[in-house]
């Protein structure tokens, strides 16, 4: 593999090793042979499946699996050379289903799929810096015909105020507030986007999420996430939207069932990216925000892939801020193709281009 060291500089500590351990299924008659298994694999990879058989057993014939997916069928005790290309990152779950003397037994193990590519370190500048609202404790930011549009989530800010989650809609340039929704104190408020007309909405651990009408932000529906995770950040291509849930994982949902249809896992290297948090989607790519960290990540929405890295902390100097008020915020303006970013109680927003 390259060398990423530069990574743990620009990520200030976030990726963290991973041990690309095997494991083989316990309590089965059959093993895989993973003797020559690597502790990590990328997309150029081609893999030898097969079986260790120490009771020497007749084997009629094998069915090996890929995440669940039959990938191929072999005679015998014979191997199968499976390329990984079309994986996507993250444990790959090996099965195979062995059949001898009328009977079958499993055998499992794993192994890790990792990127090949070297993140380009990305430059910003800064274009103009705004006033942003110092008790908003921004979770989810983005733009809409023009206008800005701001979700917060419950928390006290760097002067002590103690402020409850809203949905506001307000000029950027003020500050002025066109309209306000604050959600009840139950809720802790989170990622946003705006798709088919609708404006989504997602709560921190309620596992609820809203849909208001994009133009007078009046709720239409409530649902509860159909999976068992956390909501964080929201952004959509066009057609699907995708969360975060505060693991490496990048959830693609359809937005007129609200189901989770696939995932994504977000790797740098051979490390995965846990804790990503608000998301944009610009140019298609994922630019996502790593909690409590000043560096946003550019993925590959359909690899997981990182492919650059900006280091924002050069932000952090010219806002009245703590260290615990952590960068998030993230949206895109279409007209003025400028990137628009904040933070968590910061009382400044910047409008920032980025180049290689």
């Amino acid at each position: 593999m390259k060398n990423y060291n530069f990574l743990f500089i620009i990520f200030l500590g976030i990726i963290l090793a991973n041990c690309g351990n095997t494991k083989n299924g316990e309590n089965s008659i059959f093993t895989f042979d993973n003797s020559n298994y690597k502790a990590h694999y990328t997309i150029d990879d081609v893999i030898s499946l097969g079986i260790l058989n120490p009771n020497s057993k007749e084997i009629d014939s094998i069915v090996y699996f890929v995440n669940d997916k039959k990938v191929g069928f072999k005679k015998g005790n014979e191997k199968l050379n499976f390329n990984l290309k079309d994986q996507k990152l993250g444990y790959q779950n090996l099965k195979a289903l062995v059949y001898f003397g009328g009977e079958n037994s499993e055998a499992t193990t794993r192994i890790e799929l990792v990127s090949n590519i070297t993140p380009k370190l990305l430059k910003y500048k800064i274009i103009n810096t705004y006033p942003h609202d110092a008790a908003s404790f921004t979770e989810g930011l983005e733009f809409h015909n023009d206008t800005l549009y701001e979700s917060t989530g419950s928390g006290t800010s760097s002067s002590g105020i103690s402020c409850k989650s809203f949905l506001r809609k307000y000029d950027y340039k003020t500050g002025k507030i066109f309209k306000q929704i604050d959600l009840d104190s139950k809720y802790f408020g989170e990622g946003i986007t705006f798709i088919n007309g609708k404006l989504y909405q997602l709560t921190w651990q309620e596992k609820t999420g809203f849909i208001y009408d994009a133009k007078t932000l009046k709720l239409e529906k409530t649902f509860t996430y159909d999976k068992d995770i956390e909501g964080w950040g929201m952004t959509n291509d066009g057609t699907y939207i995708y969360q975060t849930d505060k693991t490496e994982k990048i959830w693609k949902m359809d937005p007129k069932t609200q189901k989770m249809i696939d995932y994504i896992n977000v790797y740098s290297g051979d490390s995965k990216i846990k804790a990503i948090n608000e998301l944009e989607w610009i140019d298609d790519k994922i630019y996502t925000n790593v909690w409590t960290k000043d560096a946003i990540a550019v993925v590959n929405p359909n690899t997981g892939a990182v492919t650059g890295i900006l280091d924002m902390s050069g932000l952090r100097k010219l806002t009245q801020t703590t260290l615990d008020d952590s960068l998030n915020g993230i949206a895109y303006n279409p007209k003025t193709k400028t990137i628009f970013v904040t933070g968590k109680n910061w009382n400044k927003m910047f409008e920032i281009t980025v180049s290689e």
